[in-house]
């Protein structure tokens, strides 16, 4: 049920805070993927030359599953200011880290000018990147949260989310031009790089749109109501957000962990995994793998929105439970689609996967921040997230690539999936619904004491 005290935002601002949202989590889920791509590609033979293939390829994506180790740290960090400062200074703050983090990818020697010392700074720049994205993705999802009509929250949330496969698209597709324009040898020696360095660019177009919109309005309003707090005599001290995430919501931060657990597993074995899969098992070519990639994620851009706006209608849980069947049930023809190496076969397969993987993802931005109150939200939606996250999509891919070196066969890693798809149904099947929860409840959980700010400091707003 929606706050009285809170006023709708117009059409226009609520449109601009959407894009500022949107633009951001498109670069930095840019910067993110492009390494998974350029990992499953590339970074095996210019940083790990001197390993066999597929362990320099498994190697590879050990760097790759190092950003996910700082994630929690990030979103320990970011939520707790985040929570105290507010969300706008955070996104500002991690779109610049992430940016620069991926520009200076581009700029790094390789082993064959450095040795050893080369994938010791990659590994360096990619714990900058996870830092940077754990606190990424709870800031942008609230700003619009918070901003947005509550009767179409699901909808409008969704928005930001659709941010990892445009994300995904432009990282895919640059790879996918310079792979066809370039030569093996082109593309290895210098052609990885521009992808890395156009992050330069992108990052000054989001900070430029990030600056112009307003902080959350029911965040100035739960600052308001707690400096009113703690000018009372008989004010308790304020407790850190983290604090009063753990005593309040320890059950929502497991039910988002385990929500996370197929939604996480299941896009990486499909958008990065698949590259190594296609290509060393179908006898696919990279540029094919690539392309199918590019078009599946064009496709998940476009059903997020549906997706969300159908969670507005049925629930967030109906919604998530059915991706998470979907995806488990999927996988063995996954599979099969992909060992047939048809370049259509290959289409449907990732399509279909990345349609399913979307029910879980477009309500995800709603559900995890209808969870929380909102002087504890940033901090809540980011761990639950975030600490997923080092069990789910970090070693995703790694696990993937050696149950592939070790059996030589798809069937475990789709038992694998299928595993985080049962964790997942189990996760959301016990969580309550949290459609019509009010987002101005700042101090307590929804269902103990919910303590709202007076509609006077709404109005001050």
């Amino acid at each position: 049920m929606a706050s009285a005290a809170s006023a709708p935002p117009t059409p226009a601002n609520l449109k601009r805070i959407v894009a500022a949202s949107l633009i951001g989590t498109t670069i930095e889920w840019y910067d993110f993927f492009l390494y998974g791509s350029a990992a499953a590609l590339v970074f095996n033979k210019l940083f790990f030359p001197e390993s066999d293939p597929l362990v320099g390829t498994l190697l590879s994506f050990l760097t790759y599953a190092v950003g996910f180790a700082a994630r929690p740290l990030g979103a320990l960090v970011f939520g707790h200011y985040g929570d105290r400062l507010g969300r706008k200074k955070l996104l500002v703050l991690s779109l610049l880290l992430m940016g620069g983090a991926t520009f200076a990818i581009g700029l790094l020697p390789t082993y064959a000018t450095v040795g050893a010392a080369a994938p010791v700074l990659l590994t360096t720049l990619r714990l900058v990147q996870g830092f940077a994205l754990g606190g990424e993705w709870g800031g942008a999802v609230l700003l619009v949260s918070e901003h947005g009509d509550a009767k179409r929250r699901g909808f409008w949330a969704s928005w930001p989310q659709t941010g990892a496969p445009a994300g995904q698209l432009l990282a895919t597709g640059v790879l996918s031009l310079l792979t066809a324009t370039l030569s093996d040898d082109a593309f290895g020696s210098w052609g990885w790089r521009i992808p890395f360095l156009l992050s330069g660019v992108l990052v000054m177009v989001g900070l430029w749109i990030r600056l112009s919109v307003d902080e959350s309005p029911v965040f100035k309003q739960a600052l308001a109501h707690a400096e009113a707090r703690r000018t009372a005599r008989d004010a308790e001290p304020e407790k850190m957000p983290l604090v009063s995430v753990l005593r309040h919501h320890w059950r929502d931060v497991l039910v988002a962990m385990g929500a996370r657990m197929a939604e996480n597993i299941s896009y990486y074995v499909i958008t990065a995994f698949i590259l190594v899969y296609a290509t060393t098992s179908a006898g696919v070519s990279k540029q094919t793998a690539l392309n199918a990639v590019l078009i599946a994620s064009a496709v998940h851009f476009a059903v997020i929105p549906a997706w969300g706006a159908l969670s507005d209608r049925v629930g967030r849980r109906p919604v998530y439970l059915l991706g998470a069947a979907g995806v488990g049930l999927w996988m063995f023809p996954f599979f099969s689609l992909i060992d047939t190496g048809g370049f259509g076969n290959l289409v449907l397969a990732v399509t279909v996967g990345l349609v399913l993987h979307g029910a879980m993802y477009a309500p995800q931005a709603a559900f995890f921040s209808e969870m929380f109150a909102t002087r504890m939200r940033y901090s809540g939606a980011s761990i639950g997230a975030q600490f997923a996250s080092v069990a789910a999509g970090a070693p995703a891919p790694l696990i993937a690539t050696a149950l592939l070196a070790e059996y030589d066969s798809a069937t475990p890693i789709a038992l694998y999936v299928i595993a985080a798809a049962v964790l997942t149904l189990i996760a959301v099947g016990v969580a309550k619904e949290t459609r019509d929860r009010d987002l101005t409840e700042v101090e307590s959980p929804a269902d103990e004491r919910p303590t709202a700010a007076p509609a006077a400091d709404a109005r001050t707003v």
